[in-house]
């Protein structure tokens, strides 16, 4: 049975059944894995979006002045924690554009800011580290990263130890387990 709160369950089993896919794909990282979370797959549906939404949002800390989406799977996610918070959004990009503004953020001022991050899929944590530090160049404090999914693999040991919290709506593991729950309780039914 899951270690997931009972409330919590039903929203992982969704995820993993939108999202979580088979084969041979590379990471971000560079690493190999033979299952993949698409969030594109859970950022395109509509309800499930404003579900994952609302459960990040109850991962906030407190005192935050704006929502920080980075590119790309981050923007959907902090578009609509934005709708459901009332907090304005930022939109993060990997690096700022050398043209017009000349922005790293887009839609509003950095400095001075208390932002929480928000990330769609954590696997090193490499690139949110890396935005992470830009935004603080820029004047902002981070008050903490939050994300749909850690895939335990290091990407939490690795934000922390460059001074940033984690906080996750579900690890990896949590939702494998969801789904091998689910899988147990339709197991028992048939027989």
């Amino acid at each position: 049975m899951s270690a997931l709160p009972s409330d919590q369950h039903p929203l992982a089993l969704r995820i993993y059944e939108r999202a979580h896919l088979t084969g041979n794909f590379v990471l971000r990282s560079g690493s190999t894995s033979s299952e993949y979370f698409d969030k594109y797959l859970f950022e395109s549906d509509s309800a499930l979006l404003r579900e994952i939404a609302e459960a990040l949002v109850g991962l906030l800390p407190e005192r935050v002045d704006a929502l920080a989406g980075l590119e790309l799977g981050g923007v959907p996610l902090v578009t609509v924690c934005s709708q459901v918070s009332g907090l304005p959004s930022l939109f993060v990009r990997k690096q700022a554009k050398s043209y017009g503004t000349r922005r790293l953020a887009e839609g509003g001022p950095v400095a001075g800011r208390r932002l929480a991050v928000i990330e769609d899929v954590i696997t090193s944590g490499g690139q949110v580290i890396e935005s992470c530090r830009q935004l603080r160049g820029e004047g902002a404090e981070i008050a903490a990263v939050v994300c749909v999914i850690d895939r335990e693999a290091g990407g939490a040991q690795n934000i922390s130890a460059d001074g940033l919290q984690l906080r996750s709506l579900f690890t990896m593991s949590e939702l494998k387990d969801a789904a091998s729950s689910e899988a147990a309780l339709d197991a028992d039914d048939a027989s």
